[in-house]
């Protein structure tokens, strides 16, 4: 996959299973992951080069992105504003 302009593929991290004090969380309670793998990185836009780039673990906003199904595995196409934070 190669995005265009300032879109970023994300692969996102996997729903948790248990809380930390150890409750399995059903199915149906489990919360979207906010967080992910940058997977491809587009060229920027209007000349302005992309800060984030594939390996970076990132934060993004609860309701970024389209989501996308590629070869059997789940990603999110999203502008680069919608991330919010780059993970050390």
């Amino acid at each position: 996959m190669k995005p265009i302009n300032d879109r970023v593929v994300v692969k996102p991290a996997a729903a948790e299973e248990k809380t930390e004090g150890g409750i399995i969380i059903p199915d149906t309670a489990k919360e979207k992951p906010q967080r992910g793998e940058v997977i491809a990185v587009g060229p920027g836009k209007d000349g302005i080069a992309m800060t984030v780039k594939a390996g970076d673990t990132v934060l993004y906003g609860k309701y970024a992105g389209q989501e996308l199904n590629y070869q059997g595995q789940d990603y999110l196409i999203m502008r680069e504003d919608d991330i919010l934070i780059i993970l050390d």
